[in-house]
């Protein structure tokens, strides 16, 4: 079994995948709204990233509430890979006009 620190675990989990803590108090699930509770008071809301998650080792893992397509996980990344790249190009863009007008 491998574990994750919080900022680790954030670039590791995959659409779909949960994670839980070391005692499994907090459990979590990406989805392509975003990293949701999957238990306790904040159930089904979305994660907001607070000092105390930061201290807890967490674990990832796949299980039958989930599982999800390879398909459609693979076409989730394939969108935000491009979003990224998009994102890159603009910045460059920017970047390259910023030191043609110096």
């Amino acid at each position: 079994m491998q574990w994750y620190t919080f900022g680790q675990m954030i670039a590791m989990i995959r659409l779909g995948q949960k994670a839980s803590t070391i005692d499994e108090v907090r459990i979590i699930r990406r989805t392509t709204k975003g990293i949701i509770w999957v238990n306790g008071r904040q159930q089904g809301q979305c994660v907001a990233i607070q000092d105390y998650l930061f201290s807890d080792l967490w674990r990832i893992y796949d299980d039958e509430d989930s599982v999800i397509s390879l398909s459609e996980r693979q076409q989730y990344e394939q969108q935000e890979y491009h979003m990224l790249e998009n994102q890159y190009m603009e910045w460059w863009a920017e970047r390259k006009q910023q030191k043609d007008q110096s």
